[in-house]
């Protein structure tokens, strides 16, 4: 299969970012529809292709030191959690392994073992409580 589309020259392309440079156009977006080029990011590309990324527009955020510092502690929290989530999730891990150790040793099946065996949460609570009496 063959691609189709609109070629443009070189120097075409250098006279759209030329003129988004002098002002002629306010935008990328309204350059492409004067000079009927498609694509959405077709000219975009052309910019950054000639080295004026300076022309396309930059979202700058301001921050008040208060919103800067709840950020900070909000992603040093975000790696506390997920540091207890590896470390929980390593120790289900080793407690699995434990238990199909434990019933192999017994002659059990792990799956026959958890049925005959299973608690509710409510039960596990209970067990809790007791153990802090």
């Amino acid at each position: 299969m063959h691609k189709t589309g609109t070629q443009y020259s070189e120097a075409f392309k250098q006279q759209v970012v030329d003129a988004i440079a002098k002002g002629k156009y306010t935008s990328v977006h309204q350059a492409q529809k004067a000079c009927g080029v498609g694509g959405a990011s077709t000219i975009k590309r052309w910019v950054i292709k000639y080295g004026r990324d300076d022309l396309l527009p930059k979202r700058i955020r301001i921050e008040t030191l208060k919103e800067t510092d709840r950020l900070q502690v909000a992603n040093e929290r975000v790696k506390e959690l997920e540091a207890a989530l590896a470390d929980a999730h390593i120790d289900n891990c080793l407690e699995h392994a434990f238990l199909e150790i434990a019933c192999e040793r017994i002659g059990e099946d792990l799956s026959d073992f958890k049925k005959k065996n299973a608690l509710t949460l409510s039960d596990v609570r209970v067990m809790r409580l007791n153990k802090c009496k």
